[in-house]
């Protein structure tokens, strides 16, 4: 489900973090960031050479937000032309990056190709439909929209009263001044852990162990492993797709 990752301005990466999440999410890479004049984005599949070219590039560029994605493919073709960031509407001044699955509305069509999050930045954002993301109401309906997806937007255009957006930050975690989408930036469990099974029963929505857990969704908070919405908004059809346990995958 992909590991989302923001970095304020003066921030620097945690490359440990980052390959943590390139491990488990490794249908795609990609980053931007944000300098004076521009936006300087980079993707591609091969998670070393994009986290090589990010580290240099966020040195020599340190003073603006940044972000950095690895993606676990849900809807679309596993390729460059998926790999997150999106320009918002083809504007270069404006890219976002989103972990979660987003409403059937930018859901592709059979046949295709482009992710839910490639369709919601080059049409369905584009227009923003929320209006202004500086307006409260603005953010409030763009965050119940996305329901429990998080996104980041960058942006240098002067029609933003900011340079980076966070929406749904209070579902992420902020660890070293660094704000991680979900819980798949961390090390792999100890094998102490593996060997006692806790490892598949952790919600990555609520971080709550569950021992007794044997369905799709978690027993506390109710998000399902698969899709990862909260019930009852879950888009799978429980007679076609097996339970899915937490494996410390994460972000879209």
């Amino acid at each position: 489900m992909c590991l989302l990752t923001f970095l304020p301005g003066g921030v620097a990466p945690d490359l440990s973090a980052l390959r943590n999440g390139a491990r488990a999410n490794r249908d795609g890479h990609g980053f931007a960031v944000v300098t004076e004049s521009a936006i300087l984005v980079g993707r591609g599949m091969d998670a070393g050479v994009v986290l090589d070219n990010f580290a240099e590039v966020r040195a020599r560029h340190r003073g603006g937000p940044a972000l950095f994605h690895s993606r676990y493919g849900t809807h679309g073709a596993v390729s460059i032309d998926n790999c997150h960031p999106f320009r918002l509407g083809g504007d270069r001044r404006t890219v976002l990056a989103h972990n979660g699955v987003l409403p059937r509305r930018v859901q592709p069509a059979p046949y295709n190709p482009r992710s839910d999050t490639r369709i919601a930045a080059e049409t369905y954002l584009a227009r923003m439909p929320f209006g202004s993301f500086d307006t409260p109401r603005g953010r409030r309906d763009l965050e119940a929209w996305l329901g429990a997806s998080k996104m980041v937007v960058l942006t240098i255009d002067p029609v933003f009263e900011q340079n980076a957006y966070v929406f749904n930050e209070s579902a992420g975690i902020w660890d070293d001044g660094i704000w991680y989408s979900n819980r798949g930036y961390r090390p792999d469990p100890d094998s102490a852990l593996l060997g006692s099974r806790a490892w598949l029963y952790v919600c990555e929505a609520c971080d709550e162990v569950d021992f007794s857990r044997r369905g799709r969704y978690c027993g506390r908070c109710g998000w399902c492993f698969h899709c990862a919405n909260h019930f009852p908004h879950c888009d799978c059809d429980a007679g076609l797709n097996p339970p899915v346990p937490a494996l410390g995958r994460s972000g879209h």
